[in-house]
């Protein structure tokens, strides 16, 4: 129901450029794409990349220091609970976990020391295995996190994200049953990478700006794989010379995949209710006789003059790159592991993609025995498929493998583990039936694309 717009609701003067400069520098480091060394990115890519670039032969050690200190200090702390740590709500979030947590701290440092030094089982310390874990996924998660956790408030702290919701909210409730704000969030993952969307949708979850239910669907919906990584998969699986049309085909089966998904379970069924501790903090109804613009300018000054110290967002910031650090990359460093063992050194994929042979034979793809693992491999790691896909020989095979790996999103090396370990109500099982679901919707479309520029 609509509310009367009072005047004496309007914010300080002051707050205009509070909202303005901030935002801005958000919007630049987050969401105008950018390019460089020949591939499209953001702000915060590039200084990733800065910081890969300088120090990239120390990063993987560095790794290995946080799964030391992540194992060593939970175990201690967890065990022995300390008085200082338990007198402080920052040491006590880092470091004292359940048995869970524990033991997968432990097997994260060891799994690390046998890649780092190559020793133990080949399944474990493979360059394939551990090696793509400890090597290739934990720096890009290590870097990029730096800088997104303690700049994520400029883009949402200050504004910006009330503004956008405000404008887009008319178009983004009916065609995806979200806020506008959770534009910015896709924005954000295919600009630059998925797990800064997701954890854009954390950190407004826990903050009571998304219910369950929205934040569930925009995790799991809305986090998009990059202009660049997708770049990148298409010149690995060999097809970089049909990238427009590939592009388009992610893109148009992801829109496709966005439309559906919220309306049917298990996403549809996720209650409307908001993150328990902090409850509804949000109220996205328009006031009688004032423009979209002028809502959504009003409510962006009105965050703007709530925003906290810059000590204190520096803090929060803090808190947020080091419970990545020490509590991500070993869940990382174990699961991923785990998953693309599974994968290489099991014939599981193999076995369970059995059914998908004629599905694909039916829809004319050439060497469907060799695409139908390919299909479900992208469970373990988004960038499995192409590994695989790479050795055969048709083309409209090698666009339907690289757009499906793109578009179905979900993927336990990185996005899958996020999701889970964050406060976002889905469970594992959940994540199979909407990989599942995914595959299912955006696979005949993608079909359909290859064979138009492909076939």
């Amino acid at each position: 129901m609509s509310t009367l717009y009072k005047e004496d609701q309007h914010p300080s003067s002051s707050s205009t450029w509070k909202f303005i400069l901030p935002s801005l520098i958000g919007a630049l480091l987050f969401l105008v794409p950018v390019k460089f060394n020949d591939e499209i990115t953001i702000g915060v890519g590039i200084l990733a990349s800065f910081l890969q670039s300088a120090f990239g032969d120390w990063i993987p050690a560095f790794v290995l220091v946080l799964l030391g200190v992540s194992a060593v200090f939970s175990l201690a702390a967890t065990l022995l609970k300390p008085s200082f740590v338990e007198d402080s709500s920052f040491l006590r979030s880092l470091f004292i976990t359940n048995l869970f947590g524990l033991i997968v701290r432990a097997v994260g440092f060891a799994v690390g020391l046998m890649a780092f030094y190559e020793v133990g089982p080949e399944a474990i310390m493979s360059r394939n295995t551990g090696g793509v874990v400890l090597y290739d996924l934990a720096p890009v998660l290590l870097t990029w996190f730096l800088f997104a956790g303690i700049l994520l408030p400029l883009l949402v702290e200050f504004g910006l994200m009330e503004f956008i919701g405000a404008i887009l909210n008319k178009i983004m409730r009916p065609l995806f049953t979200l806020p506008g704000r959770s534009s910015i969030d896709c924005m954000a993952s295919w600009m630059g990478a998925a797990p800064v969307g997701v954890l854009v949708t954390m950190k407004q979850y826990d903050e009571g700006y998304y219910t369950k239910r929205e934040a569930a669907v925009i995790a799991t919906t809305f986090s998009v794989a990059s202009v660049a990584f997708s770049l990148v998969i298409a010149n690995v699986i060999g097809i970089g010379h049909l990238f427009l049309p590939f592009y388009l085909s992610v893109t148009a089966a992801s829109i496709i995949a966005a439309l559906i998904m919220p309306r049917i379970p298990p996403l549809s069924r996720k209650p409307d209710t908001y993150h328990e501790p902090v409850g509804k903090q949000i109220d996205d109804t328009i006031p009688e006789g004032v423009s979209l613009v002028k809502w959504g300018f009003n409510e962006a000054r009105k965050k703007a003059d709530k925003a906290g110290s810059v000590k204190l967002l520096a803090s929060k910031g803090a808190h947020t790159v080091l419970d990545i650090w020490l509590g991500l990359i070993p869940l990382v460093m174990t699961l991923g592991t785990l998953a693309i063992i599974v994968a290489e050194y099991t014939p599981l994929f193999q076995i369970i993609s059995y059914p998908l042979i004629p599905l694909l034979t039916l829809l004319g793809i050439p060497e469907a025995s060799a695409a139908a693992p390919t299909l479900l491999v992208g469970f373990a790691d988004m960038f499995l498929p192409a590994v695989l896909g790479a050795g055969i020989e048709s083309e409209l095979t090698k666009f339907v493998v690289a757009g499906i790996s793109l578009t179905q999103l979900i993927y336990m090396s990185e996005i899958g583990i996020l999701i889970l370990r964050s406060n976002i109500p889905v469970k594992f099982y959940e994540l199979v039936i909407i990989f599942v679901l995914r595959t299912i919707i955006t696979l005949p479309v993608i079909v359909v694309f290859a064979h138009l520029f492909a076939g």
